[in-house]
């Protein structure tokens, strides 16, 4: 699908309880990437996604398989038809998915799932952290310190969790690579946890670079701006879903399939090697200082 073509709102106007399946969306959010074209820049890469089951973890991943690599993916059970859904693809892509459902906010579930990740796929070469929680709210007033440690735990948390239990299993010319969003950027009036961990999570980016220099592996992060993904479909009202994106100069949220390459970029040593601590915006041409 091209640019001048893709969902532009107003969407239909929806609303799912959390977690969200991309599934029920409507439009379904475009991931299967047709124009791409891989160039084996993966090949026998193995990687493990959190959020794999759907939005731009599942985007992530097809890339990922069509470039040539296996992959393992983190969701919670609750998503397991959308997970099933990805593995279809990478298997159409002619890779391996596994699927781990668990709830990362349990740093025992994390190391467990490395493990099997590495058992499985004989080997670890990137991981990708992905998942997030979202829960606007009004005012800070209304955010609850179980609101506040839910957020934390799974935006930060859960990613000082899977890297620690991934590095014994990295070697040089590996990469970590963070989904960062642009509100840690800028802030967010309504989205005042949710901004503090991206926040967070892009200043762990470039300390983790400058940690692991003199080991060989690579950690940057991605900050999107709006993206067509269930994380917002399950937490906005119907209405603000129906012009989720709109305020954007190309009038429109971005499609995961757009915000994929990005994380194809940074996990190949063929295209940034000489790449590391950095923050890469896609705001659909917004700008920011």
């Amino acid at each position: 699908m091209t640019t001048a073509t893709r969902p532009k709102p107003p969407f239909p106007r929806q609303h799912q309880r959390r977690p969200g399946l991309e599934a029920r969306m409507r439009p379904r959010p475009e991931y299967h990437a047709a124009e791409y074209r891989p160039a084996g820049k993966l090949n026998g890469k193995r990687a493990l996604i959190t959020g794999g089951d759907s939005g731009i973890g599942r985007a992530v991943a097809v890339l990922y398989a069509k470039e040539g690599a296996d992959v393992a993916l983190l969701y919670l059970r609750e998503e397991e038809r959308d997970a099933r859904e990805t593995q279809a693809a990478v298997d159409e892509a002619g890779r391996k998915a596994v699927l781990i459902p668990g709830d990362i906010r349990s740093p025992e579930f994390c190391r467990r799932a490395v493990e099997r990740a590495v058992r499985e796929l004989g080997g670890l070469d990137i991981l990708v952290n992905n998942a997030a929680f979202q829960s606007g709210k009004e005012e800070l007033g209304e955010i609850s310190e179980d609101d506040w440690d839910r957020t934390f735990r799974t935006n930060v948390g859960a990613v000082f969790s899977l890297t620690k239990a991934a590095l014994p299993h990295l070697k040089p010319g590996s990469s970590i690579i963070n989904t960062g969003s642009v509100v840690g950027l800028r802030g967010s009036e309504k989205l005042l946890d949710y901004g503090a961990t991206k926040g967070a999570l892009h200043a762990f980016t470039k300390s983790l670079a400058l940690n692991l220099s003199d080991k060989g592996i690579r950690v940057n992060c991605v900050a999107p701006g709006p993206v067509w993904t269930p994380l917002n479909v399950a937490d906005k009202s119907r209405e603000k879903v129906a012009h989720f994106g709109e305020k954007t100069p190309m009038g429109r949220p971005a499609q995961p399939e757009e915000v994929a390459p990005a994380f194809v970029f940074f996990a190949s040593n063929a295209d940034s090697s000489y790449i590391s601590g950095e923050i890469l915006t896609l705001l659909g041409g917004e700008t920011l200082p």
